[in-house]
């Protein structure tokens, strides 16, 4: 890494920025490849004058067929500096004429390809320390890296391109030199090795981890201290187990506190619903307006978790009116759930603009609101506070409801019943704005974790409609989305299935699925999960190290066949695919498949102590270990009662099984009683005395706790 870095400072020099400028105008007619494909954010690239490619075999012959060196651009649709660079450089006749002559030019949606935008990302951080999109990287005709960056200015990306065209052309072992150190560093960067050493996972370990974590906690907005803040719902989901598991007040506190910042922020789009990916301030103020789906996936079990323990009305709110954004803004006819809306979208001069769907200036909101204004100046922070640029507002709140309502000289009622209307106002009058674009592909992994979050609302707030749409998405995932080989495909788009799926797809698919089977009790989601399972085993998982690959072994090979481990926004394939196998082990009495799962965590052990807060959901597959685990299954006419029952309680320490009838399940076998409906609470198969009664079955959970944490 020393090497890549002196490399990187080397070519800093090398490629320094001219400050000539270029004033030919960016007006081109041409269509090229890639007005063949189907994703949305390589056809906004398919009238650049730049002759963009697909990545494909046939695109990665060429170059080699050509001696060529290659630009891979890799981006998504809802990214903004993504347009920015697209206007300034890829619409420029100069710049595509750079490109056009030295480069085979490949355009990436790192939403379809993953595997590609993770080598790529990887060479960039190597050699600059950061990454971010759009990723920009030149390699060569095989596709070793040699040089990458993120935005660039044009004047500055016409530097680079000809000054690594020029070092390829006349000194290419310097070039190839280059790319064989990177290519070295990319592949070496994640390596797992199987730890053969026995591991013990105890309590203090992962107490003294989240003692270190704590000093990243920022106690003033919450989340992690930052001047930009990203809501990382699985870092949350796990602190929140840890601090009601462990009954730290401290961790506690720090979800709740996180979570109500976020729910008064301009991150929550407080008139429509839903949450935008990231605040460009420590605040949570002004967002990065694009919305994602696996962000608000995953904030709708995370709100309606805490909700439990809580009973904060606030979070519910934001529950019912994020998945109200859900399906008014992302839903598909299908069942399918849609990527993302755009960051930007037209102004009123029709030029694309950031945020201009979502913002305000106060002349708008007092001739719509009339006398309610100064009350909702108050509640929204009509004021310095709230104010962003050119006399536009985003919405965000500092003050509660009663707050807000003693100032008002209002009742909370009488608040409530103005908020719902003035959000009603508002959102119809956006509604006459142009809107976001959206990218209406359906990616699987997202669409599972949008299938969970459903299960996850339907079992804390048992709204039926709920249950509908998580058995509507899970019928457009088990119909469109599987093969009949067993396996996945990862993206619908245009009523057709496409692109074999990564270990995310089978990962979070298995989750949830069995999250849908714990509130149906429809055997079929748990067979389809194991099935998976088998799939995934069968294709992706590495006996050497006893790890899953993100790519299939039917996949072509890249420069590097990575293995997923750090979390990210979404947790990593490996960590999911771990706590899935803990789950189908118990429920099918799979002694292989607990062996490989605490194989995976014991491999990653020391990694997840020394740096929790990049591998949280492993640190809540160890807290399976570190705390008691159960089972319980309900057998009997009024299982489905029963275990919606459960609900009502917060336990992450435990997976449901149910049938109203015989059941060959292992958990539930032998089980039934005829006119009886029985309550076993058990460990890896062992159970206590049965229970008819929920409040009786917690007793027995709450007791064991209690005995251990004494």
């Amino acid at each position: 890494v020393k090497y890549l870095l002196s490399v990187f400072l080397l070519l800093q020099l090398f490629f320094a920025c001219s400050n000539k400028s270029d004033s030919s105008k960016e007006v081109y007619t041409h269509t090229n490849d890639l007005i063949k494909e189907t994703s949305p954010y390589l056809l906004q690239h398919a009238h650049n004058p730049v002759d963009w490619k697909a990545w494909n075999p046939e695109t990665l012959e060429l170059a080699k067929k050509e001696n060529k060196l290659i630009v891979i651009s890799v981006g998504y649709s809802a990214c903004h500096w993504c347009h920015v660079m697209e206007k300034e450089s890829f619409e420029n006749d100069s710049v595509a004429k750079i490109m056009n002559a030295n480069f085979i030019n490949i355009k990436v949606d790192r939403e379809e390809r993953p595997d590609v935008d993770q080598v790529y990302m990887q060479a960039v951080q190597l050699l600059t320390g950061s990454g971010g999109w759009p990723l920009n990287c030149i390699a060569l005709p095989d596709g070793r890296p040699i040089f990458g960056g993120t935005y660039f200015e044009k004047d500055q990306w016409i530097k680079i391109l000809k000054d690594v065209s020029d070092l390829y052309n006349k000194d290419p072992d310097k070039a190839i030199s280059y790319a064989e150190q990177l290519t070295k560093g990319v592949k070496e960067i994640d390596l797992i090795t199987l730890n053969e050493t026995p591991k013990v996972f105890n309590q203090q370990d992962l107490s003294n981890s989240i003692d270190a974590w704590k000093s990243q906690f920022d106690t003033v907005y919450g989340g992690a201290i930052g001047t930009e803040k990203f809501p990382l719902p699985n870092n949350l989901s796990f602190l929140w187990r840890y601090g009601i598991q462990n009954n730290d007040i401290e961790v506690q506190n720090h979800v709740t506190h996180t979570l109500t910042k976020m729910a008064y922020g301009g991150i929550y789009d407080q008139i429509g619903g839903g949450f935008s990916r990231y605040t460009v301030d420590e605040s949570w103020h002004i967002p990065h307006f694009e919305k994602m789906l696996y962000d608000n996936a995953q904030l709708v079990s995370l709100y309606a978790n805490a909700y439990v323990v809580t009973k904060n009305e606030l979070y519910k709110k934001i529950v019912v009116e994020t998945l109200q954004c859900i399906e008014r803004d992302f839903l598909d006819e299908s069942g399918a759930f849609y990527s993302a809306l755009d960051a930007d979208s037209e102004n009123e001069k029709g030029e694309l603009e950031e945020g201009a769907f979502y913002v305000w200036n106060e002349a708008e909101l007092k001739a719509e609101l009339g006398d309610d204004f100064e009350i909702f100046k108050t509640y929204y922070n009509i004021n310095f506070n709230g104010l962003w640029e050119n006399d536009n507002y985003v919405f965000y709140r500092t003050k509660s409801d009663e707050e807000v309502a003693e100032i008002a000289n209002l009742t909370e009622i009488e608040l409530q019943e103005k908020l719902k209307r003035w959000k009603a106002q508002l959102l119809k009058l956006r509604n006459k704005r142009k809107s976001p674009r959206i990218d209406d592909k359906a990616l699987t992994s997202w669409n599972a974790l949008m299938l969970k979050a459903y299960t996850d609302a339907y079992r804390v707030f048992k709204n039926p409609h709920y249950l509908e749409m998580a058995l509507k998405n899970a019928t457009f995932i088990k119909e469109t989305q599987f093969r009949d080989d067993g396996g996945l495909n990862r993206v619908y788009i245009n009523e057709a299935s496409s692109i074999n799926g990564y270990a995310e797809d089978y990962a979070v698919t298995i989750e949830a699925f069995i999250s849908l089977y714990q509130v149906t009790l429809n055997e079929k989601w748990l067979s389809s999960a194991k099935d998976l399972m088998t799939y995934t085993i069968n294709h992706f998982y590495d006996e050497t190290t006893g790890m899953f690959y993100f790519t299939s072994d039917l996949d072509a090979s890249l420069i590097s066949r990575k293995m997923e481990t750090v979390d990210g926004v979404i947790p990593s394939s490996n960590a999911v695919l771990a706590q899935n196998l803990f789950k189908l082990s118990l429920y099918y009495y799979n002694d292989d498949y607990e062996k490989k799962a605490k194989q995976m965590l014991n491999n990653v052990y020391k990694d997840v102590l020394e740096h929790p807060s990049s591998y949280s959901k492993w640190l809540d597959l160890m807290s399976n270990y570190t705390n008691p685990f159960y089972e319980i299954a309900v057998s009997g006419s009024a299982a489905k009662q029963k275990i919606s029952e459960f609900g009502k309680f917060y336990i992450p320490n435990v997976i449901f099984s149910g049938a109203t009838s015989d059941s060959k399940l292992p958990l539930l076998e032998y089980k039934f009683v005829t006119d009886e409906t029985y309550i076993y609470v058990c460990t890896k198969g062992s159970c206590k005395a049965p229970k008819t009664e929920v409040s009786e079955a917690i007793q027995v959970v709450e007791y064991s706790l209690s005995k251990f944490n004494n």
